[in-house]
């Protein structure tokens, strides 16, 4: 990849595997723009939902997010919420984005367009006006990116992170020299085991359509826990 200053002036950074309010506080701090919720059950960092035990009122989000917080309220101001699924039922996403006040959705499986299309129509903007929706694309070569052409037009942004069978990732990186390959005009995100080190490479990527990257295991403490001081060290060098 040759040397280059990024389009945005402003890297994204996404937290994904968050689950705790006041670990998301603390990220948002810390300088993060996104924060990841997986809603994937077979994720060590799913976030669950309390069953209301009634067919008239839905479910509430988990107590750890909501903790200290009001159902339905953000855990912190200024940071983007965003809904991790994989080939869930609408209703499900649907449910989520409103009781959890999602302003994203991320889609990890082999979502069609058609099932987007219909998404976005029913949430957007009676459920959450202007919600945006990222594709997962599982990257193991150049020839991975052409499925791309096919969401161009549907979604607001790709995520690009490693293939692997595991739905939670796998905690490594493809080759990021690949992101040549992509020609698409939809901008994307980093994704695949990148660490605190990584800032450096990370910031000589030079493809115009490059906005941000998205972390998550390599900087917890636990599963969901993520180390606050060690993302505000990573993301200082990033912007630096």
């Amino acid at each position: 990849m040759i040397k280059n200053k990024l389009k945005y002036n402003i890297m994204i950074v996404k937290v994904c595997g968050m689950r705790d309010a006041g670990n998301i506080r603390a990220v948002k701090e810390a300088g993060a723009d996104m924060a990841g919720l997986v809603f994937c059950k077979e994720s060590p960092r799913y976030v669950s939902m309390v069953n209301s035990r009634s067919g008239l009122i839905p479910d509430f989000p988990d107590r750890r997010f909501a903790a200290g917080n009001g159902c339905g309220r953000k855990p912190a101001d200024g940071i983007t919420l965003v809904g991790v699924f994989a080939d869930d039922m609408p209703q499900n996403i649907i449910t989520r984005v409103y009781n959890y006040g999602l302003d994203c959705v991320q889609l990890h499986g082999d979502e069609s367009t058609v099932m987007i299309d219909n998404l976005r129509r029913t949430i957007d903007p009676d459920i959450r006006s202007g919600l945006k929706i990222i594709k997962t694309i599982h990257v193991s070569g150049r020839a991975d990116f052409g499925k791309c052409a096919e969401y161009e037009g549907h979604v607001d942004m790709f995520l690009f992170d490693t293939a692997c069978e595991e739905r939670g990732g796998s905690g490594r990186q493809f080759d990021w020299d690949a992101l040549d390959s992509y020609s698409c005009q939809t901008p994307f995100l980093l994704s695949g085991g990148i660490g605190p080190e990584d800032a450096d490479r990370i910031r000589m990527i030079s493809h115009p359509m490059f906005a941000g990257v998205d972390i998550n295991s390599r900087f917890e403490t636990a599963p969901a826990v993520k180390d606050a001081a060690k993302v505000a060290d990573f993301i200082e060098r990033l912007r630096s």
